[in-house]
C-alpha cells in the first residue's frame, strides 16, 4: 500500500507542470517533478508540516511550498492524500475554486 494518493486531478497538476516546464528545459522539468515527489515524501513522515489556509477552504487541508508550487493535501488521512499541486502565484480566489471543485 502506498504512502499517500493523488486527487485524480493532482496528476493532471503534476503533467501540466512538466510540460510547461519541459517546453523550455526537459532535465528541469524532470528535477522539478523530482522535487514535488520528494516533498511529498517528507509529508508523508511529518504530515502537519504545512500550514493551514482556512482563507481558501474550510477543509482540513494543509499546504507546504515547493519552489513555485504549494502542495494542498489532507495530513489527516491515511494514506495522506494530495489534492491539488498549484502554481502558488494564481490568485487565491482561483486557488479555493479549484480546491472546492476537488471536494
Amino acid at each position: 500500500m502506498s504512502q499517500f494518493v493523488l486527487h485524480p486531478e493532482a496528476y493532471t497538476d503534476l503533467n501540466e507542470i512538466w510540460e510547461y516546464i519541459a517546453a523550455d528545459n526537459l532535465d528541469a522539468a524532470d528535477r522539478v517533478l523530482a522535487e514535488i515527489y520528494e516533498a511529498v515524501c517528507s509529508l508523508v513522515r511529518f504530515p502537519h508540516q504545512g500550514h493551514a489556509r482556512p482563507d481558501l477552504t474550510s477543509r482540513p487541508l494543509r499546504f507546504q511550498a515547493i519552489r513555485d508550487y504549494v502542495i494542498a493535501y489532507a495530513a489527516d488521512e491515511k494514506p495522506l492524500a494530495v489534492i491539488a499541486i498549484l502554481h502558488g502565484r494564481r490568485n487565491p480566489r482561483v486557488l479555493a475554486a479549484i480546491l472546492n471543485r476537488r471536494g
